[in-house]
């Protein structure tokens, strides 16, 4: 690989406070190798964010029972005890759609219902779990709106827990994306999703057995989740997320006729294009500079904490490194001054920022040092 370096020399400004490491999470521009048949689509890298697929990410579609990663991720963040068991409401009964057909007088635990949820979308249990969680729908799909806007998920907004077509009800794929790529760093909604099957038992100790609809979990090496949907406004929806060497990635398609095999090819190709970098790794400049008028000749100086972005083989080849550096320092200055800074661009992209300070106190001359410099130059 080649790393192109620019150095530079400003003025010494001092400043006597340790610097946070500052990044800036760009999206480069990238004309995409591949292509799907979804009225939107996306996928997304989950720690950074990076876009490293999108076809109308950004357009507001009805997203069906994608809906419930939502719905699930908030009961897990506002249930007390996801094992109390609780006797669902009536208006849990009977609800349209696919169904765990609960009857008047079931009693599940709340993690049992998410499991209804997510394997086999139960629409029911999506109304049994908001009005257990929240005391009623309504102020569940407010918690709902609440977490969206908490995510930056800016262009959703949800009207039920179930997903069924409704006026003001919609997201965006790239929305979709970052819900999920929120949810999936809980422990729990993480077990749920991927579990290909399980049971659930009621307090009386009847048994369900329910398998997971999402096909990628038993045919897509890496995939670990997460959810289906249809409606007749929303077409076929998928929601998926795989790992891969340390990554993990999450594809969105809606509204996309083959989704389970559309999602199996941008998620393998995301994953066998894109690898996980630690660009600080590729940092090269002095970690000692020159100080003028201390008690020692030279200081240590370094930055705090790494920058891991996913990158292509080619864009890696194309990465810049900056550094803005004084060539030297005037003694004193404390530990954690900022003194430059490094910049990592992909093209002409700024992709991260990063201070660079001193991790050593620059304590000036000792009045000893001094006396024996004066009798040294007499």
């Amino acid at each position: 690989m080649t790393i192109k370096k620019v150095s530079a020399s400003i003025v010494l400004v001092l400043f006597a406070v340790v610097f946070a490491v500052i990044g800036v999470f760009a999206q480069p521009k990238v004309s995409y190798a591949f292509y799907s048949t979804a009225r939107g689509a996306c996928v997304i890298e989950t720690t950074t964010k990076r876009k490293l697929f999108a076809q109308n990410e950004n357009k507001k579609m009805p997203m069906a029972s994608t809906t419930k990663i939502m719905t699930a991720i908030t009961a897990i963040e506002n249930c007390k005890d996801l094992d109390e068991k609780f006797e669902v409401s009536p208006k849990a009964v009977g609800v349209p759609g696919t169904s765990l057909y609960l009857r008047k007088g079931d009693t599940y635990s709340t993690r049992d219902l998410l499991y209804a949820l997510m394997l086999i979308s139960g629409n029911d249990a999506s109304v049994a779990i908001a009005e257990h969680v929240a005391g009623s729908t309504s102020e569940f799909v407010t918690m709902m709106n609440d977490l969206s806007r908490k995510i930056g998920a800016t262009n959703s907004h949800f009207a039920n827990t179930h997903g069924l077509d409704a006026d003001g009800h919609y997201t965006t794929a790239y929305d979709l994306a970052l819900i999920t790529s929120y949810a999936l760093e809980n422990d729990t909604f993480r077990e749920i999703v991927s579990t290909k099957n399980t049971r659930i038992t009621k307090a009386d100790g009847e048994h369900r057995y329910l398998k997971n609809k999402n096909k990628l979990l038993f045919t897509l090496d890496g995939c670990i989740g997460v959810k289906t949907g249809y409606t007749d406004d929303a077409g076929r929806c998928l929601v998926s997320a795989a790992e891969k060497d340390g990554m993990r990635v999450v594809c969105v398609v809606l509204n996309c006729g083959p989704m389970f095999p559309e999602s199996a090819d941008l998620l393998t190709e995301c994953l066998n294009t894109y690898k996980l970098v630690n660009l600080t790794d590729l940092y090269d400049f002095k970690r000692e500079i020159e100080i003028v008028d201390g008690r020692k000749n030279t200081a240590k100086i370094g930055v705090s904490g790494d920058f891991v972005y996913p990158l292509s083989q080619a864009e890696l080849e194309r990465v810049k490194i900056a550094y803005t550096l004084p060539q030297n320092l005037q003694a004193p200055l404390e530990k954690g001054a900022e003194i430059g800074k490094t910049e990592i661009f992909l093209d002409n992209n700024l992709l991260f920022s990063q201070k660079i300070f001193t991790i050593e106190d620059i304590k000036p001359k000792s009045v000893l040092q001094r006396v024996k410099e004066f009798f040294a130059n007499w």
